[in-house]
């Protein structure tokens, strides 16, 4: 199957981590090291930039991490601008955050999110959370069983 105009490369090996807190990007790096350490992480503080940032790339990270409230353009605006470009199609957003509210999960799926999974303050579900959504994002783009439909959310 040739890849239609505009298609990239998907670099599944690739994640983006938009997060603007410090110590939030710390933990997932921590966890992230830890449970999939073959992954290569790419951070960005703020959402502004990063989808011209996407669009000028040959080569596109398999899933986007992504935290709501930031500074300037927020995780909605973003999300709605990553999922209004044909050629960042293919690649997952997972919104990782700290909201539980159900509003605010049916806005994010309705964006065109993949994935919405809360962030929990304790490392330890911290890191297992965060691996058992990116085991999933793993499964499903390798057609596991199980891997099809919306992803894992946990509130």
């Amino acid at each position: 199957m040739n890849p239609g105009p505009g298609a990239r490369r998907i670099d599944h090996g690739s994640v983006l981590v938009v997060e603007d807190s410090h110590e939030d990007a710390e933990a997932i790096e921590r966890a992230l090291s830890r449970t999939h350490p073959e992954l290569r992480l790419e951070f960005a503080a703020r959402g502004d930039g990063v989808v011209p940032d996407l669009v000028a790339r040959d080569e596109l990270p398999g899933l986007i991490l992504l935290d709501l409230n930031m500074p300037g353009i927020s995780g909605h605006a973003l999300l709605a601008a990553i999922r209004a470009r044909r050629e960042l199609a293919e690649v997952r957003v997972v919104v990782f955050t700290s909201s539980t509210e159900p509003a605010e999960v049916e806005a994010c799926y309705a964006a065109g999110a993949d994935t919405y999974v809360y962030k929990p303050v304790n490392f330890t579900l911290f890191r297992t959370v965060l691996k058992g959504a990116v085991d999933y994002w793993q499964a499903s783009r390798s057609g596991a069983p199980g891997a099809s439909g919306d992803g894992p959310s946990v509130k």
